[in-house]
């Protein structure tokens, strides 16, 4: 059934949506997730590699609760190995490091080292970790058009995604694991005796560009998240399925464009790059065109039972920021979190011994009241 709902939908692109050179684009602020301006951002496409943000969240959330440490090998697999490129080319049985397999995924797309990072991460079969992909995608708010059925974007009929749902799967990463965004701003990567650049054209080129990830299959045609920072704006632009790389970049610069210029920083001025702090509100599927209003219903205390699931408020820079949270949490929630600072320095707010219904009762009260968070286990 979805193959057919994939065949009309691609009907419909090439009638409508293709007309201006890319089939879907959408720029916000990844700080308020305001959705500054967007164009067909819940049509269904393609992802290819834009798959990878959400291999490398998930990576990044092992690095975080310690089933993974950037310094551990990973062992290839006979699978890894035979991907389909792009690839780095390691051989079977071969070992690459945690950190620079984050660096090839996000530098150099390698489909190999993709499927390296699932088979780790999920039982050894990367079809498991394509099921943790989309139940993982639930979680934090994408929608049901997005499905995975694999760790890289390689061509799968039924491996679709929306501009909307990769700004947010963007932004989970920004908000939910800031100490390894750095990695999407890499722009060349030596490994092997041989130097790699980013396919993102925009590193280096946009005046503040800080990240993020390309991605092109035949089907998918070129894509593009994008991200820069001007005056403490953090903006995040998506373009799917573009003409060529020229026109991924070019579109990419426009949609960044239109939203500073939306927030009101001048694009033709100087800029100072200023690490900008959390803040605490998604795109939502309800209202994505603004911030969650102060008046938000307020959301019913619930019964807690206990178990082995955690609820994370955001991670901010000072503790007083942490405080403000907690305050807030407790107020519309009725639960009160604690603070842990972690080993980067930010200060978490979490609620720790729930049982799965308890914290994904609490998620859904707080995603009713503006308050952005996250299950973890």
């Amino acid at each position: 059934m979805r193959k057919v709902l994939v065949f009309f939908i691609s009907v419909l692109f090439c009638i409508t949506a293709y007309a201006g050179g890319y089939r879907a684009a959408l720029v916000a602020d990844m700080d308020s997730g305001r959705v500054l301006y967007s164009e067909n951002a819940n049509n269904a496409n393609y992802p290819a590699s834009l798959t990878k943000i959400m291999t490398l969240y998930l990576t990044f959330d092992a690095l975080e609760h310690g089933r993974l440490h950037l310094d551990d090998y990973l062992i290839v697999s006979n699978s890894a190995a035979n991907a389909e490129p792009v690839k780095l080319g390691l051989s079977a049985g071969s070992k690459i490091s945690v950190e620079d397999a984050i660096k090839a995924v996000a530098v150099v797309s390698a489909n190999d080292v993709a499927r390296v990072l699932a088979e780790n991460l999920q039982g050894g079969k990367e079809g498991n970790f394509a099921e943790l992909m989309t139940r993982v995608a639930r979680q934090i708010g994408l929608s049901d058009v997005t499905n995975f059925e694999n760790s890289s974007g390689l061509p799968n009929d039924d491996h679709m995604s929306t501009a909307r749902d990769i700004a947010l799967l963007s932004m989970a990463v920004y908000k939910h694991y800031p100490q390894y965004w750095k990695y999407f701003g890499i722009k060349t990567w030596t490994f092997g005796g041989k130097t790699y650049t980013n396919g993102n054209r925009l590193l280096g080129g946009y005046p503040g560009c800080d990240g993020m990830k390309t991605g092109y299959t035949k089907k998918s045609k070129y894509s593009l998240v994008a991200t820069a920072i001007r005056d403490n704006h953090h903006l995040v632009a998506v373009v799917l399925g573009a003409d060529d790389k020229d026109v991924r970049a070019v579109a990419a610069t426009k949609m960044l464009n239109r939203g500073f210029q939306e927030v009101g920083v001048d694009t033709t001025s100087s800029y100072t790059y200023q690490p900008v702090a959390q803040q605490q509100y998604p795109i939502t599927q309800s209202n994505p065109m603004a911030k969650y209003a102060s008046d938000a219903p307020k959301a019913k205390t619930v019964a807690v039972s206990s178990g082995n699931a955690g609820v994370q408020f955001g991670a901010f820079s000072t503790r007083d920021a942490a405080v403000r949270q907690v305050q807030n949490v407790s107020a519309k929630l009725g639960v009160t979190p604690k603070i842990e600072q972690s080993s980067n320095g930010l200060y978490r707010v979490r609620l720790y011994g729930l049982s799965e219904s308890s914290a994904q009762t609490i998620k859904n009260n707080a995603s009713a009241n503006g308050i952005d968070c996250y299950i973890f286990h």
